[in-house]
């Protein structure tokens, strides 16, 4: 009898069916980085699930911004929100930077140990000390970096390798989101105003997000118009009504900002605010700008020449430092009489735009914030002891330093403000849209 041939041995199938944690949460990043998203979806879910594969306690992501010299935290869960667009390092400062000026992923078993630790005070990192940094690769040089920590235990040869191939996934959505300065660069102003889509970075004060028209913050005209000056003469009793009805309005908004600012707990930094009720209560002050509206100057010439007398006596006579910002705090308070009183209808502001300008003051709490405005982009130019309190008094999202601002943004383009990241879309897209739509509904605004 013949022998037949022993029977192939059929290959032995395994279907991997959902359960295992860390392969369903890589399949679903896979799924998720593999749809076009913006890039305040990319910040917010993205460290979220990376958390979750690497069982982490801590999931930075860093973009590099600026001169391509800086790495600038952008996404984070396990910190406080605080940290995010506020924790910046310089390539190769830190594990992070260090990472990202070798090209080559970074692991500790204690990050406080490495000689390139570079420790914030604000984070209390030391509670995490694995450490794993990976850098994120573009097509000619480094995007940023993914950092991950936890208390224990440290990360594996196959932690970084998963990491390292996430780093890549990321990339491809942040090219698309064109948020680097080469890609600005290479957009230009359309005729009649507007522009391309745009995303500029800046430093997130007050969270939370919000969309609208963008306009620029507006101050009294240095020469009052020929209405104004021509109504003037024709009826200085109507004009001294006009003015004392804008003392009581301003008195009363200012006593009620100082109440705020106690309930908010500022103490303190909201200190100037007393200066300004100070100043309203000064009988000498509200003489004077009385008398000369009564002359028929016109109630933006009086105004102006009281803050000049201020400011002549402070600068020019006495010299004196305290008087000399006393002197700024009349001139910034007379422009916000001169708009209460006056309320030229050509410096109102759009209701529930997104102001921007170089810096905010006192005006602003008194004549800008009657706009009910929906958030506040300020210039690398803004800065100051009193504007975090003057941001928290206006109670709106909030985002400074923002570098490129003029360049980019014109009054009435459509943008979006991100007070968690720190970013500034100009004309976002649908998807971006709906991810403020989703951000909404998720009650994170709240």
């Amino acid at each position: 009898m013949a022998l037949q041939p022993p029977l192939a041995r059929s290959p032995r199938v395994h279907v991997h069916e959902r359960g295992d944690k860390r392969l369903d949460a890589v399949l679903d990043f896979v799924a998720f980085t593999a749809r076009p998203m913006a890039l305040l979806t990319l910040l917010d879910e993205a460290p979220r699930r990376i958390a979750v594969m690497l069982q982490a306690d801590v999931c930075s992501l860093y973009l590099l911004e600026g001169d391509e010299s800086e790495l600038v935290m952008r996404g984070n869960v396990g910190f406080s929100t605080g940290a995010i667009g506020q924790v910046r390092l310089r390539i190769g400062e830190g594990i992070t930077g260090e990472a990202v000026e070798y090209m080559r992923p970074i692991t500790t078993s204690s990050a406080e140990a490495h000689g390139a630790y570079k420790h914030f005070a604000e984070l209390g990192e030391e509670r995490f000390p694995a450490f794993l940094a990976v850098p994120i690769r573009g097509k000619a040089g480094p995007l940023g970096a993914l950092v991950v920590q936890r208390r224990e235990p440290p990360f594996e040869d196959r932690d970084v390798e998963l990491l390292s191939a996430l780093g890549g996934l990321i990339a491809a959505g942040i090219r698309t989101a064109e948020l680097l300065d080469e890609a600005r660069e290479k957009g230009a102003r359309r005729a009649g105003g507007g522009t391309r889509k745009v995303t500029l970075t800046g430093r997130p004060l007050l969270v939370g997000r919000a969309l609208g028209a963008i306009a620029a913050l507006r101050r009294p005209p240095t020469r009052p118009s020929e209405r104004t000056s021509t109504q003037g003469k024709r009826n200085g009793a109507a004009d001294v009504r006009l003015l004392t009805g804008a003392f009581d309005l301003a008195q009363k908004a200012m006593r009620d900002l100082e109440r705020r600012a106690r309930s908010l707990g500022l103490g303190a930094d909201a200190g100037f605010l007393g200066t300004y009720v100070e100043i309203l209560d000064d009988g000498r002050f509200r003489e004077r700008a009385t008398d000369l509206a009564a002359s028929g100057v016109g109630l933006a010439r009086a105004l102006s020449q009281v803050a000049r007398d201020v400011t002549r006596t402070a600068v020019a006579l006495t010299r004196d430092a305290y008087l000399a910002e006393r002197a700024r705090d009349i001139e910034d308070l007379c422009d916000a009489l001169t708009m209460l009183a006056d309320n030229d209808k050509r410096l109102t502001l759009p209701s529930k735009a997104l102001l921007v300008g170089d810096t905010l003051t006192v005006f602003d709490l008194l004549v800008s914030a009657r706009s009910q405005p929906a958030g506040i982009a300020l210039s690398e130019r803004a800065g100051g002891p009193r504007l975090r309190a003057l941001l928290k008094l206006l109670n709106v999202p909030a985002v400074v330093d923002v570098h490129g601002l003029f360049r980019w943004a014109s009054d009435g383009d459509i943008a979006l403000l991100d007070g968690d990241h720190g970013l500034l879309v100009i004309n976002p897209s649908k998807g971006e849209m709906a991810s403020l739509r989703e951000y909404r509904r998720s009650g994170r605004d709240a």
